[in-house]
């Protein structure tokens, strides 16, 4: 059991984790860059490769997606190298469950020809976005030619690369997809010794409107999870058998309808979500910590752990700069001012604005029926709490 640690970030409570249950983490440059701890458990990226290729069943976590070409370059034998790109690229992964949704439309194409397509040909409404991709970082709802050519100026204008490694989001190659309706849901999973899908949190992700694909809040309760838990499972254990996976970690996202209909949007291999964010809050929310139920091969008692919660709404907030304002003009972010707005911040993470588009984020608990703070949020452009070079 051991845990791969990259940047951007890995959280205090993960590091404790890693600590606690002495596991191994091994010692890349990044790693010990990130975790300067001599106290942990570390072990050499040498000597990690031949346990891996001696026994390849031995469970590995990867906190970030940066990650993933440390087991491109150093264990191209292992089933990691195997089943990462056929889950972080969509399109490989709208192949592999093309014979449990026949009907679902979808296509490749290069970014230099996005710029040819014939708008009066396409079939609104539909989504594009990077093939390799991350954050909701060149997603796209396309719903009529206006959006269309909005969308086409955008993408002449921004490019990502930089921000994160080519095998985090690369906007070389895009996938336009059908629009999928429905209610939108991030759950974090693993599949474990005997193959069969262990939930370990359930999400959902809130938007400001029919457009928006941002990634500002995303919820959690116990009847969010007693009322989608086992029909999540049931598509899990699908794609397991497809699969053959074991001992592997997940982040799942879909989309359910009004029928109940689950469509599968995309899957985060070897992690759960991303900046330590929903993996952490289950233990802020249900007391569970996730990373040590994937390591130890344990199941939650939702049953139990939902008839406690009742009443109670857990959310991650992420504060992305949608004000308008650059970086550079920006001096500082109010999160005291922040604090102030809601009833009970668990925690606060904090994010250098000059580094990565957004401010952080934090965890919430709030009770049922009294959302007004989530809903205000939500809508937010955040100028209030931040304070320019020129205030």
């Amino acid at each position: 059991m051991m845990f791969l640690i990259d940047k951007p970030f890995v959280s205090d409570f993960l590091v404790n984790t890693i600590k606690e249950g002495k596991y191994q983490i091994i010692a890349s440059p990044e790693a010990l860059e990130l975790i300067p701890d001599d106290n942990l458990n570390w072990i050499s990226e040498k000597e990690a490769v031949s346990v891996l290729m001696n026994k390849p069943e031995t469970r590995i976590y990867l906190n970030s997606e940066n990650s993933v070409r440390w087991i491109n370059e150093n264990l191209p034998f292992s089933p990691l190298a195997k089943f990462i790109p056929l889950f972080k690229d969509k399109v490989k992964f709208r192949q592999l469950l093309k014979e449990l949704y026949p009907d679902f439309l979808f296509s490749e194409i290069a970014y230099p020809e996005i710029q040819k397509l014939n708008a009066q040909e396409l079939k609104f409404p539909f989504v594009i976005k990077p093939a390799v991709g991350f954050f909701s970082l060149g997603v796209k709802i396309i719903r009529n030619i206006e959006d269309w050519e909005s969308a086409i100026k955008e993408f002449r204008e921004i490019s990502y690369d930089g921000l994160y490694p080519k095998e985090v989001i690369d906007s070389g190659n895009f996938i336009i997809e059908e629009y999928i309706g429905g209610e939108e849901f991030a759950i974090d999973f693993y599949f474990n010794t005997e193959g069969e899908a262990v939930i370990l949190g359930i999400h959902h992700h809130r938007f400001s409107s029919e457009t928006d694909v941002s990634d500002r809040i995303y919820s959690t309760s116990g009847e969010i999870i007693s009322r989608w838990k086992s029909q999540l499972e049931d598509f899990l254990n699908l794609l397991g058998a497809k699969t053959g996976l074991r001992n592997f970690p997940g982040h799942l996202e879909v989309r359910i309808d009004e029928r109940g209909k689950i469509s599968p949007i995309e899957l985060n291999p070897a992690r759960f979500g991303g900046w330590c964010t929903t993996a952490d809050i289950s233990w802020y929310a249900y007391g569970i910590n996730t990373y040590d139920y994937f390591m130890q091969n344990r199941k939650p008692d939702w049953d139990e752990i939902c008839r406690k919660k009742q009443g109670k709404i857990y959310s991650i907030v992420i504060l992305n700069n949608n004000s308008g304002y650059t970086a550079g003009e920006i001096r500082e972010f109010n999160y005291s001012l922040l604090r102030s707005d809601f009833k009970k911040i668990l925690n606060i993470r904090k994010v250098d604005i000059t580094a990565f588009p957004f401010f952080g984020y934090f965890f919430a608990e709030t009770e049922m029926n009294c959302e007004k703070e989530l809903d205000d949020i939500l809508i937010s452009d955040l100028k209030k709490y931040i304070i320019l070079k020129s205030d």
